[in-house]
Parts: structure tokens; C-alpha cells; sequence
């Protein structure tokens, strides 16, 4: 399958996802978000593959939903239709019968920093900038992000992330359980190669069906946990609040919220 704005690339038992908009941070447009969806359900299907790493082009892993799409009259997102490809992407990616890398570099913020979350390995560089940001333009983290962090670090944990929408560190972040390595900058992408390299020589069929066992048992709760982020989330795209974060963003000011 072609796709525009990520590259799926295979070499042998590794697959590598690459999001690919870097002049735009690889901001997830609607096009992005269904492509990648897509794509994780393409390798769902290749008993080949048994290690896939997902990384960004260029500067950042990626910095979250296209806010710019958001806000463009002429192009606007169909928040229903996104929310599908969103729910589609998380669980995909949640079964998916490979080992999964997320090489961070750069920013992986919002429905960015969801998938990331949801591999089984988390790579950062020291200057990685991490963070659960929905808030600040008054959403909901989606792509299962509350999901992803409580299995991560515990319901009481996550929920001061998302309220509070933290910017954080690669070691914070580590010391924290949200990712597993920190590595230096320019290392993430070849560190992640290099461990795969290491995994494909192990007894990887034995790892992959353990990610079964564990995972299948909460496909059911991850998959409520997706409808209701998707209902609250059309929800709040039409809030007061909502409008008020975004209108900040794009004029670069401090959001005046109401809880409207």
C-alpha cells in the first residue's frame, strides 16, 4: 500500500513505521491518523515481521494532533470520522503479534506521545521534550492514552499527567516508568536498530506470544476505554474552553478558561 505522510519500510523480521511530515513536526493530520491506522493493520496480517519500530523524520517524534488543520475553515477535521481512524490506530497497535520500538528524538506530545506509550519499548533522547498536553487546548488525551498510562504507572499517576498536561524530560519521564531508555540525542533511531537487532537473536516468537497472554485479556477494557475517549472528546470540541485553547495557541497567549 502507498501511503503520503508516513513510509513503511521492511527489511527481513524488522518493519519500521516513519511518520513523515517533519516540516510540520509530524503533526497527525487526518490523512496521517488514518494512515497509520492503516499501516498497523497491514503489519497485523505479516507473520514475517516481528519487530517493528516506529520513529519520526527529522526533528521530532511527533508533536501531537494538527492543530492547524484544526482550526482551517476551508480543510476542517471531521472530528467523528478521526476519532474512528484514532480508536482503529490504538488498537491495532495495542495487538499487534510483533515487538514494538518507539524511538523518540524531538517532541512527542499528545495523541504523539499516546502511541508511543503504547509500544512495549520506549526509547527517548536526553533533550525529548514528553507530554500528555490535551489540556491545554481543553481535550482529552485520545489514541488510548488514558489506557496506555495506567497500565504504564497506575490510574492516581495518570490522571495528575493529564490534568496537569506536564511537560516533561526523558529522565523525568524515565524515573517516572513512562519510558524505558534514555539515550543521548541523534542515538534514538540507531539504538532502537540495534536492539532489534539484538531481539531478532533471541527467541522472539517466545516474547511475542507472552505479549498475547498479557495483552488479549484487556482488549475488551481498552476498547471501552477508546468509545468513551472518543465520545468525550467530540464532546469537547464543542466546548467554550475548547475554542478558547485553540485561540491561544495560534495567537501564542495564555488560554482565559471558564470550564465551559
Amino acid at each position: 500500500m502507498a501511503y503520503e505522510t508516513i513510509r513503511l519500510e521492511r527489511e527481513g523480521r524488522l518493519a519500521q513505521v516513519v511518520l513523515n511530515r517533519p516540516n510540520a513536526m509530524n503533526a497527525m493530520n487526518d490523512t496521517m491518523m488514518r494512515e497509520l491506522a492503516d499501516a498497523f493493520e497491514e503489519l497485523k496480517e505479516d507473520r514475517k515481521v516481528q519487530l517493528v519500530i516506529i520513529r519520526g523524520e527529522g526533528r521530532a517524534f511527533s508533536a501531537g494532533g494538527d492543530i492547524k488543520q484544526m482550526t482551517d475553515p476551508e480543510s476542517p477535521m471531521d472530528i467523528g470520522k478521526v476519532m474512528v481512524d484514532v480508536s482503529r490506530l490504538a488498537e491495532a497497535l495495542y495487538t499487534l503479534p510483533q515487538v514494538t520500538i518507539a524511538a523518540i528524538s524531538g517532541a512527542s506530545a499528545g495523541l504523539g506521545f499516546s502511541m508511543a506509550l503504547g509500544c512495549d519499548v520506549v526509547i527517548a533522547e536526553e533533550s525529548s521534550k514528553l507530554a500528555m498536553n490535551f489540556i491545554g487546548i481543553g481535550l482529552v488525551p485520545d489514541g488510548a492514552g488514558h489506557f496506555f498510562l495506567k497500565e504504564r504507572i497506575g490510574v492516581p499517576k495518570a490522571k495528575q499527567l493529564i490534568w496537569t498536561g506536564e511537560v516533561m524530560t526523558a529522565e523525568k519521564a524515565k524515573s517516572l516508568g513512562l519510558i524505558d531508555e534514555v539515550v543521548p540525542d541523534g542515538a534514538a533511531a540507531n539504538h532502537a536498530k540495534s536492539m532489534a537487532g539484538q531481539l531478532l537473536k533471541t527467541p522472539i516468537s517466545a516474547m511475542i506470544a507472552s505479549k498475547g497472554i498479557l495483552h488479549t485479556p484487556k482488549l475488551e477494557e481498552l476498547r471501552s476505554v477508546l468509545q468513551l475517549e472518543s465520545d468525550a472528546q467530540q464532546a469537547m470540541r464543542q466546548t467554550a474552553d475548547h475554542r478558547e485553547g485553540i485561540s491561544a495557541f495560534v495567537e501564542k497567549r495564555k488560554p482565559i478558561f471558564k470550564g465551559e
